[in-house]
């Protein structure tokens, strides 16, 4: 039977329309359309409410009364545009591999195009942008939002800002850090007494940076049309990076933008890179991987490799010393959390009810660091070497020092998503970036399949009061099917490295290994 189905369906992936590029870029702008579509119909069960509109900036979108959008053609509509838009993604991804070639820069415009025009109308399901506002103004106010909370001031008075957020973190302190922060409330200096025009900016500050992560990629990968094409695909015309980022303005490209320029200067000038991972951890801490993996990618370096550091730590040093040395902690306040959907949730319900909700959380953390350690070992076997675009020929891999990082970024970030209690599709940024430098390998569709179930996770999910229809099928979504697809994800890489023959590493291999990290032979 099982041999049956396999044969079945390679026959299905061999078929032409998998490897039809025009067929997935289609799927890819109808479903980026639809989305548009939704949101600019204005508030509804998926789309944020704003609070008055007192100019004609964006975002823009149909006034009150004009269409009253049902909430099941809203969640319906998203997760079939999600769906068709991932299956394009595919598509695109096996053409490539397949030899096509598409004129790059009309694939980068195309990508622009739907990321700035998904950014001018409201943000859809996900409240967080709300909360970033919330956390400028109070800096406005001359508040300080590692301190205090929204909720604390709008218990206490009347705010026209932030009356507009919606749960469930108005109770929580900022966790991002200084150059977030900053963004945070020069969003809300520019937008004023106006949630409508600080989201504007805030969306700004998430579509421009992203622009600019994917024009940097795109770059590193001059020479090269199949890792450009790579590049453009797994960011700006990212079906589901542009549903997780433009379509709910996230963050991510704000951090990821400094540590994609410092691996952009790796082979250039180690000081800058330094400068460029340091300031990414400015943002949030998160970077820390690609910190590690600049390191590593330099370990055959020394004076290199203290440039970094020396750069880095300054950085880090007088962002956090001298601006918010409370944010360097602020993040250790989610070690604990358990988001819906990841692999961990049915765990957790279940020892909520046995042993309790501290010991189980402590147990699913602790879980979560040793699979990582676990996943990133598995990863490391199978990743394939191929030296990144840009170095001269016959440069050995690995010795090379952007190839070693971005592989290293590429295996650290995955491990660590894949394995964490708390994961979201938008985190996944920090992964699709290393793998458009990599050669194809199968972390690439892991990680499509990934994303693609936690977007349809999060379409119900705004706290609000959903029809008892909907919340049963957005629990099924959330907390059934996309739970399961994440142990899906953990069981296919472990496949994967037992196929390519993997074994768990002895002694001896961990004993060689750090002989060869301090340069001296490997035992015989």
């Amino acid at each position: 039977m099982s041999s049956a189905l396999v044969t079945r369906a390679r026959a299905v992936l061999d078929q032409e329309w998998t490897k039809n590029s025009r067929l997935g870029l289609r799927l890819i702008v109808a479903a980026t359309i639809v989305t548009i579509v939704i949101a600019f119909m204005g508030p509804s069960a998926v789309a944020l409410r704003l609070g008055p509109r007192s100019s004609l900036m964006p975002p823009w979108y149909l006034p009150a009364g004009i269409v009253s959008l049902n909430e099941w053609v809203a969640v319906l509509s998203l997760w079939i545009a999600l769906i068709a838009g991932s299956i394009g993604l595919w598509i695109c991804y096996r053409a490539v591999d397949t030899g096509w070639r598409p004129n790059i820069h009309r694939l980068f415009v195309l990508g622009a195009v739907l990321c700035l025009v998904t950014s001018l109308v409201p943000p859809l399901t996900s409240a967080d942008v709300l909360m970033y506002a919330a956390y400028g103004r109070l800096m406005v106010l001359g508040w300080n939002p590692y301190d205090i909370t929204p909720a604390n001031i709008v218990r206490q008075e009347f705010d026209p800002v932030m009356r507009w957020m919606e749960a469930p973190w108005q109770d929580t302190p900022s966790v991002y850090g200084p150059i977030a922060s900053f963004s945070q409330w020069l969003a809300a200096t520019l937008g004023g007494e106006s949630m409508h025009q600080v989201v504007f900016w805030l969306q700004m500050f998430a579509v421009l940076p992203f622009l600019v992560v994917a024009f940097i990629a795109v770059k590193m990968a001059h020479g090269d049309p199949a890792f450009q094409t790579r590049a453009v695909l797994f960011t700006i015309l990212n079906p589901i990076m542009i549903w997780s980022i433009c379509a709910q303005a996230h963050n991510e490209p704000l951090t990821l933008v400094f540590a994609v320029a410092g691996l952009w200067f790796m082979r250039r000038n180690a000081w800058l890179a330094g400068v460029g991972i340091g300031l990414a951890g400015c943002v949030k801490v998160s970077l820390v991987y690609y910190g590690l993996a600049m390191v590593w990618g330099y370990r055959h370096q020394p004076r290199k490799l203290i440039q970094l550091c020396v750069a880095a730590a300054v950085t880090i040093g007088l962002g956090y010393g001298l601006f918010a040395p409370e944010a360097l902690f602020a993040a250790g306040r989610n070690t604990s959390y358990v988001s819906a959907g990841s692999w961990a949730e049915w765990l957790l319900g279940l020892g909520v009810v046995t042993v309790g909700d501290g010991i189980t959380r402590r147990v699913i953390s602790v879980l979560g660091m040793a699979g990582m350690v676990a996943v990133g070992w598995m990863l490391s076997r199978v990743l394939p070497w191929e030296t990144a675009p840009g170095a001269p020929a016959g440069t050995d891999p690995r010795r090379d020092p952007l190839t070693i990082a971005v592989r290293t970024a590429a295996l650290l970030t995955a491990a660590w998503l894949i394995t964490s209690p708390y994961t979201l599709s938008w985190y996944d940024l920090i992964t699709w970036v290393p793998l458009a430098l990599m050669a194809a390998n199968r972390l690439d569709v892991i990680t499509m399949w990934r994303g693609t179930w936690l977007s349809l996770a999060y379409v119900t999910g705004r706290v609000i009061e959903f029809g008892p229809g909907v919340v049963i099928a957005g629990f099924a979504m959330r907390d059934v099917l996309c739970t399961a697809a994440q142990i899906v994800a953990i069981i296919w890489v472990i496949w994967w490295w037992r196929s390519e023959g993997g074994e768990m590493p002895r002694m001896s291999l961990l004993r060689d290994g750090w002989r060869r990290f301090r340069g001296r032979p490997a035992t015989p």
